[in-house]
């Protein structure tokens, strides 16, 4: 069981067939529903749910260890830098350059989880922009036609 909200879950090896037969049964249904434990009147689960359950089944099939943790959740800056991919103090200049909204908890710098998601998208949408515009000038100064050989 996970002890916080960011811990991973993984699947159990014992539970391996149980899920994919599970995630088979769900896309072959196209809907959900809930029954109680005494067998209650079934509950049709919203598309929303349906469409998570899917994706945390496909993801553990994967061997992928999934953790659901509110956008409002408060990340030290740590686990920021490790969400992210680069080191804490290279975080803490983002944060004091103003690239990532953050406040104080005491003496500590704590990051919301939605604003380090929203610096992220950003960060790879300026990324793919940068990558088309070489490819671009690439393509204009012909270079695509050319074979460069490296001088011997």
């Amino acid at each position: 069981m996970a002890t916080s909200t960011l811990d991973p879950v993984t699947l159990p090896h014992a539970q391996e067939e149980q899920v994919s037969e599970l995630h088979e049964l769900l896309q072959k249904q196209g809907s959900a529903r809930l029954v109680g434990k005494g067998g209650e009147p079934a509950m049709l689960l919203p598309d929303a749910i349906y469409g998570m359950l899917l994706q945390i089944l496909d993801l553990m099939q994967q061997g992928k260890a999934v953790s659901i943790v509110p956008v409002t959740q408060e990340l030290t800056t740590q686990q920021a830098a490790e969400l992210v991919g680069v080191s804490r103090p290279f975080l803490v200049k983002l944060l004091e350059n103003g690239k990532i909204p953050y406040h104080s908890a005491g003496t500590h710098r704590r990051v919301y989880l939605k604003d380090l998601l929203e610096y992220k998208q950003q960060r790879d949408e300026d990324r793919h922009a940068a990558l088309d515009r070489m490819a671009q000038e690439a393509q204009d100064a012909g270079l695509y036609d050319k074979v460069i050989l490296p001088d011997e």
